[in-house]
């Protein structure tokens, strides 16, 4: 009984074409008179004989396409209602910043005393929490706070003695550092990255340490940055 109402259809599918909805008078007496089980419940003759490969499971269909439609929209209002919620959060606090010290041929330091390094060469400041002139970062708002430093020195040819330590300094107080002090190399560079969880206003810069220097820098190699991970304040 199956195989013969599959027989209908298939021949249904074969006889519609692009073109054109007819079908043969023959197949569609066929379908009308059938009076046995049908494997999906009904028969919707005015849908199979209107439109290319349609049969009885077109109302199905149509309920699947409107459930999974549905499921999208609510999915699409969601993610608007997140997009939302995540500008709210930390719309206006995008902070970020790049800077590296000038080229230099000679060397910077040494000095008698700590001094904060200035890099000058300001290529990304969101949010204008980097100061320039003084070489210090100042948070505009509470959050966890990203720092990165990278220390290059060259001192042109081997056997002159590499001596560097410069500090990541918050609120006065050294939190990370990087050195070197040896006659074994013409050069050496190092980096640090830690996170700092600061208030507004905070602030966290450079220092070349007493006595210390940095040279040979031609290609921007001492580099400060630092970027807002997210905001801590209600």
């Amino acid at each position: 009984m199956n195989t013969a109402v599959i027989s209908v259809c298939v021949a249904v599918v074969l006889f519609v074409t692009r073109e054109t909805a007819s079908i043969s008078p023959e197949l569609q007496a066929a379908a009308d008179a059938w009076q046995g089980s049908l494997p999906c419940g009904g028969w919707n003759c005015e849908c199979a004989f209107s439109k290319q490969s349609c049969c009885c499971a077109a109302a199905q269909m149509d309920n699947l396409e409107e459930y999974i439609f549905n499921r999208l929209m609510n999915v699409w209002t969601a993610l608007l209602e997140l997009e939302k919620h995540i500008m709210e959060t930390a719309g206006g606090r995008m902070v970020a910043f790049t800077a590296t010290m000038s080229q230099m041929s000679g060397c910077f330091g040494p000095f008698t005393c700590d001094v904060p390094i200035p890099y000058g060469n300001v290529t990304l400041n969101h949010g204008n929490g980097y100061n320039p002139a003084l070489g210090i970062f100042t948070a505009p708002c509470a959050g966890i706070f990203s720092f990165s430093l990278t220390v290059y020195s060259n001192k042109g040819s081997e056997g002159q003695r590499l001596y560097q330590r410069v500090a990541l300094v918050r609120q006065g107080r050294s939190e990370a550092a990087t050195w070197e002090d040896n006659r074994e190399d013409a050069e050496d560079s190092a980096t640090q990255t830690v996170l700092f969880s600061l208030s507004a206003g905070e602030q966290v810069y450079v220092q070349l340490m007493s006595g210390r220097e940095i040279c040979g820098d031609m290609w921007g190699q001492n580099i400060f940055s630092g970027y807002l991970l997210y905001p801590t304040e209600s």
